[in-house]
């Protein structure tokens, strides 16, 4: 019997480390196809070399995070009753390369028609951040059932560390040639379609073990099983509820809210570089390769202290260091002309706290779920208070046409801080759980 118990635990430890290194691949190779589509940084360039409109520019996070937060609260419930969830991670992620593919495809022939193409742009952005919401969602809810609590802070280090490496290298091979090219943009969706695509291929070797059967309240009934408006609707009412009940959820929907503000304003970072200090778009691949090394840093730290000390002081620490980079930009605007642009990439260092900060509310809302069977509802509430601000970014992007940058970047910088104090007051979940 003995015998028995540790021939079980030596296999549940192989297959924990064969899923952890298999995740860990997917999100490495998925950080290199996302290095040449940073959210920051080359969308926001994209956009501007076809038509530059602040409020244009503004819409780019409305469709971000509005399309990864409407997505995951639709179907959330129906992720969380499927018994494998590895198919689905596959799907998703195929259908993000689709966006970029067909996105490549339309680029040269509408080239001379940038009214046409702007609008084509926003509408696959817009399918793009909805799949990519579905499917951050389905890479969490695999990443709470296959990896314990207190070793999501390794897999991020290393996920995030050595992706950060591999995509430099991607970008200084590829990106950097490509910007400077007439048919660089071309270039750059089709390989991103193809780093995804390569990704999709590692969930395929995951040891995914069938999910138990969902609890009678996780069964929907025929009022949840509606399609269209009738389950968008299903899914605010049990928003709602699931903050009423989780007061820790709701405090900490909140800090999403507020770190909302850092999303709204990179956009214009680069806008303002290129409108106010003249910088080419070469700058562009030194503005990716610093994000990018910080993002890497970061993680190196962030990973360990949250497995042994828990995700709400690295969330809190992370809040705080996100409020710095409006501010940033801000001191820079004061600067002579040459100066600021020499030490602009500052800026881009800052924000690469952006994506360990994203998936610290995603471990955050794992950790917070009192089951597995409500690991995706949780993600999904979190991500909707991320994306509900967003409304307003097209309002910012106006603000930054009609009174400048600077305002707008230091009343951004409050908010966020405003996010760290309300985080300072989260309970720690494992604490709370034990």
């Amino acid at each position: 019997m003995q015998e028995r118990s540790s021939h079980d635990t030596s296999a549940e430890a192989n297959r924990q480390l064969r899923n952890t290194l298999w995740l860990e691949c997917y999100h490495v190779i998925v950080r290199v196809g996302w290095i040449f589509k940073t959210e920051t940084i080359i969308m926001p360039a994209v956009l501007d070399a076809v038509v530059d409109s602040g409020v244009l520019r503004g819409l780019l996070p409305v469709l971000n995070r509005g399309g990864q937060s409407l997505s995951p609260l639709v179907f959330a419930g129906a992720v969380a009753r499927r018994p494998h969830k590895k198919l689905l991670l596959v799907r998703t992620t195929l259908a993000m390369a689709g966006c970029f593919a067909a996105l490549a495809l339309v680029w040269g022939p509408l080239r001379s028609r940038p009214d046409l193409l702007a609008i084509v742009f926003l509408v696959l952005y817009a399918a793009f951040s909805m799949t990519n919401g579905l499917n951050q969602l389905v890479a969490a809810a695999l990443q709470g059932k296959l990896i314990p609590a207190g070793h999501r802070g390794r897999a991020l280090l290393v996920s995030t560390s050595l992706g950060s490496v591999a995509a430099i290298a991607a970008a200084l091979v590829w990106l950097g040639p490509w910007l400077e090219q007439t048919d660089g943009f071309q270039k750059i969706f089709g390989i991103t379609a193809l780093f995804f695509a390569l990704a999709a291929l590692a969930p395929l070797l995951l040891d995914e073990p069938a999910d138990p059967a969902a609890p009678l309240a996780a069964v929907p009934t025929a009022a949840q099983s509606r399609s269209g408006a009738g389950r968008f609707v299903d899914a605010i009412r049990q928003w709602i509820r699931l903050l009423a009940r989780d007061r820790a959820l709701a405090r900490v929907s909140l800090v999403a809210a507020c770190f909302s503000a850092v999303i709204m304003l990179f956009p214009h970072y680069q806008a303002f570089a290129r409108d106010r200090l003249g910088m080419p778009i070469s700058s562009l691949l030194a503005w990716v390769v610093v994000q990018n090394i910080a993002t890497g840093v970061v993680s190196l730290v962030a990973g360990p202290v949250a497995d042994r000390r828990g995700t709400k002081i690295v969330l809190v620490a992370l809040m705080a260091g996100s409020a710095l980079t409006p501010l940033v930009v801000t001191v820079l605007s004061v600067l002579p002309g040459r100066l600021a642009a020499d030490w602009f990439w500052l800026t881009y260092a800052v924000l690469g706290l952006n994506p360990i900060t994203l998936k610290i509310f995603t471990n955050y809302a794992l950790e917070l779920a009192p089951t597995p069977f409500d690991h995706a509802r949780y993600v999904s509430v979190v991500g909707a208070a991320l994306g509900a601000p967003f409304v307003l970014s097209p309002v910012v992007g106006a603000a930054v046409d009609a009174f400048g940058f600077r305002g707008v970047f230091v009343l951004g910088a409050a908010v966020i801080a405003a996010g760290a104090v309300i985080a300072a007051g989260l309970p720690e979940p494992r604490i709370r759980g034990g």
